[in-house]
């Protein structure tokens, strides 16, 4: 069972296959920090000094300043802020993949807009061309 579970995972599919989730992943948190740090800020800034990380709304009933302050009292609250940026994280990635596959679906077109090289003759084919070509030289 050991050699057998061997082969499946060096399969050249299986091997693909995490290599492309472990870069995804770090792709993700790549995005995460961009949208978080790089993104949000500025559209913060623009719509009047807004953290989005911190809008939530509380459901347990109390007042708390930050969400911090919510999370440390157990208050249940609505997180919408860090929606919002889940939201754009995935836009952003989608965008992304889309963009790779578009890119490898258009090489992919080159490939099979090339010509294929001619068959090459039978062997038959070869030697009834001898032929002839040995009885035009004699006429």
């Amino acid at each position: 069972m050991l050699n057998e579970f061997k082969k499946f995972a060096m399969r050249g599919n299986v091997v693909d296959m995490a290599v492309g989730i472990i870069i995804g992943a770090s792709f993700g948190k790549i995005v995460s920090s961009l949208v978080a740090d790089v993104v949000m800020p500025p559209i913060g800034l623009l719509m009047g000094k807004v953290d989005f990380s911190q809008l939530f709304i509380n459901i347990s009933g109390g007042e708390y300043a930050s969400l911090a302050a919510a999370k440390e009292a157990g208050a249940a609250t609505i997180n919408y802020g860090m929606f919002i940026n889940t939201v754009l994280d995935f836009v952003i990635v989608a965008f992304a993949i889309f963009m790779i596959i578009r890119g490898m679906n258009k090489m992919q077109k080159k490939e099979e807009e090339k010509p294929a090289e001619p068959a090459k003759p039978s062997a038959e084919v070869e030697l009834l061309t001898e032929i002839r070509d040995a009885l035009k030289a004699k006429s």
